[in-house]
């Protein structure tokens, strides 16, 4: 059962919820900051959505609610950033990764394995079938020019 809720001001997000609405950047960033006080280190959090649909915006928000104060930066050229505070937040972009060569080449695995880390991956969609159980998705569909819906589901 999908349930809908509109975040203004800051508000508290249920984390058994698991379909939002934002109006602008700034919301997605909060709902993104609430979302992360429910991630536990080993946790890999897979972005599908379009390109400007919100997914480093949502990063961002991640990082502040993991208590991360560092700047957060789309990892499009870099392949992956990676942001340290109480845990390590590693911020991947897949969007040219085709193969498995190309994957492996980025050191993907060994930070599967970070027992500290978090993922965050944009365009998971690019490496569907190395996803490990218990991946959460955060699917980010555009609605408006500011307006976004975000679900989040977490595999069984």
């Amino acid at each position: 059962m999908i349930r809908r809720k509109e975040v203004r001001g800051g508000r508290r997000i249920n984390p058994m919820m698991n379909t939002y609405r934002s109006h602008s950047v700034r919301e997605t960033e909060e709902i993104a900051e609430q979302f992360a006080k429910t991630l536990h280190p080993g946790d890999v959090v897979a972005y599908t959505g379009d390109l400007g649909a919100g997914k480093t915006a949502f990063t961002r928000g991640m990082a502040r609610g993991l208590g991360i104060a560092d700047e957060v930066a789309s990892p499009t050229f870099a392949l992956v950033h990676e942001y340290r505070g109480s845990v390590i937040l590693y911020h991947f972009d897949m969007y040219r990764i085709t193969d498995f060569d190309d994957l492996y080449s980025t050191g993907f695995f060994d930070y599967l394995d970070d027992p500290n880390g978090i993922l965050a991956i944009e365009w998971s969609e690019n490496i569907d079938g190395v996803l490990p159980p218990g991946t959460i998705t955060v699917a980010f569909t555009v609605l408006g020019e500011e307006e976004r819906e975000i679900k989040i589901s977490r595999e069984e």
